[in-house]
C-alpha cells in the first residue's frame, strides 16, 4: 500500500543532504568551486521556486551546467528527505513539502510575518472576510499567510497548504498575468481536474476565462473550487512590475454575492500596495 508522501515527510528524521560528485574530476578543487557545489541544493530550490512549472531533470542540468548523473543522483537524495517531489508521468520536479515548511517557518521566525498579518488583519477588519497571502508554486498556489473572519460559516486553509492554479482565484490571477507563450506551456503540463460543478476543465473555456481576467487584472473564483465560496485576487508586484504574490479574499456566496466581492477590489489593491512595501522595502 501506498503511503501518503507529506506523512512519509513528517516520519523522516532529518539528516543533511551532502554534496554529490560524479567522480575524481567532479569533485571539489577548493575554494569558489567547492562553495558552489555545496550550495547546488539551494540552487535547485530556487529554480524550482522560480519556475511556473515542473522543471525535468534534463531542464534542471543545463540551466546548473552539470552533468545529469550528478544532478540525478542529488534529486534522489533531496526527494528522499523531503525537499523536491517528482511529479507522476515524467512531468519533472517541484520543491517539497519539506522545503515549503523550512520556507515558513523562516517567514514566520521574522518581523515579515507580523508585518504580513498586520495587511491582511487591517483589510479583514474592513472587509470582514478571510483576505489571504499567495504565492505561485510550480505550477500550484501556496498560502503563505491568512487571517480569517470571525464569522462561523468560512472555509479553512491553513499557511503551507498547496492549491489548484485552475480553479481559485489566486491561481487564475497567476496564469491569466502570464505572457500568451509561457501560459501556453504552463496549461500543457497542467492538469484540469474538476473540484466542483462550475470547475473550468475544458482548455478552451479556461483560456477564455483567462483572457477576460487579464483585462480585469484580477483573478476570480464562482464556486468553481469549492462549492458555495467565492473569492477575488488582486495581483502583489515587484519594482518591476512582476507579479509575485496575492491577495485574495474569499467568502461563502450564502453571505456575499461576487458582485459585492468584487466591490471590495480598490481596498484589496491598496492592501497589495501596502504588502509590496511588506516584501520588497525602499532600497538603500
Amino acid at each position: 500500500m501506498k503511503r501518503n508522501p507529506q506523512e512519509m515527510d513528517q516520519n523522516r528524521t532529518a539528516t543533511p543532504i551532502e554534496p554529490v560528485f560524479d567522480d575524481v574530476d567532479d569533485a571539489p578543487q577548493a575554494g569558489t568551486n567547492e562553495d558552489i557545489r555545496r550550495l547546488r541544493p539551494l540552487t535547485v530550490l530556487e529554480l524550482l521556486t522560480e519556475s511556473p512549472q515542473p522543471l525535468t531533470l534534463a531542464q534542471l542540468a543545463a540551466l546548473m551546467q552539470v552533468p545529469k548523473s550528478t544532478l540525478m543522483r542529488l534529486l534522489h537524495s533531496m526527494e528522499a528527505q523531503g525537499y523536491v517531489l517528482h511529479m507522476p508521468a515524467e512531468r519533472g520536479y517541484v520543491t517539497g513539502t519539506r522545503a515549503v515548511a523550512l520556507s515558513l517557518k523562516t517567514l514566520r521566525g521574522s518581523n515579515m510575518r507580523r508585518e504580513c498579518r498586520a495587511v491582511l488583519r487591517a483589510l479583514v477588519r474592513r472587509l470582514g472576510e478571510t483576505c489571504n497571502l499567495t504565492v505561485p508554486d510550480a505550477g500550484r498556489v501556496l498560502y503563505v499567510e491568512r487571517v480569517d473572519t470571525a464569522e462561523p460559516l468560512r472555509m479553512h486553509v491553513q499557511p503551507g497548504t498547496w492549491v489548484p492554479m485552475h480553479c481559485t482565484a489566486s491561481g487564475k490571477l497567476f496564469l491569466s498575468s502570464m505572457s500568451l507563450l509561457e501560459r501556453q506551456s504552463v496549461l500543457a503540463n497542467l492538469p484540469l481536474p474538476r473540484s466542483s460543478p462550475r470547475t473550468l476543465v475544458e482548455r478552451a473555456a479556461l483560456e477564455a476565462e483567462l483572457d477576460r481576467l487579464a483585462k480585469l487584472g484580477i483573478g476570480i473564483d464562482n464556486e468553481e473550487f469549492v462549492r458555495g465560496m467565492i473569492a477575488v485576487a488582486v495581483p502583489v508586484r515587484d519594482r518591476e512590475g512582476k507579479l509575485v504574490a496575492a491577495i485574495a479574499c474569499h467568502a461563502p456566496s450564502a453571505r456575499v454575492s461576487l458582485d459585492e466581492l468584487m466591490g471590495n477590489v480598490p481596498q484589496l489593491r491598496a492592501a497589495a500596495e501596502r504588502m509590496r512595501e511588506v516584501l520588497l522595502p525602499p532600497l538603500g
